[in-house]
């Protein structure tokens, strides 16, 4: 249970950097993310998006265990 707390508090960083990130880099491009799901991304957007999937859905394996 404490690797996985420890686990968890990492991801969740992980994920916030990940995000602010991706925040960023949409508005850089003249993008609002709020509207994900209506843009096309390029390749490099959507690969920091899916990587925010991917420690998103780490997060969720985690807390599911508990």
């Amino acid at each position: 249970m404490n690797d996985d707390g420890a686990r968890l508090r990492q991801l969740e960083a992980k994920l916030e950097l990940l995000t602010e990130n991706f925040n960023q880099e949409m508005r850089t491009r003249g993008f609002d993310p709020e509207q994900i799901d209506n843009v096309a991304l390029p390749s490099s957007l959507a690969n920091l998006y899916l990587d925010c999937l991917s420690v998103a859905d780490e997060i969720e394996k985690i807390k599911g265990k508990d």
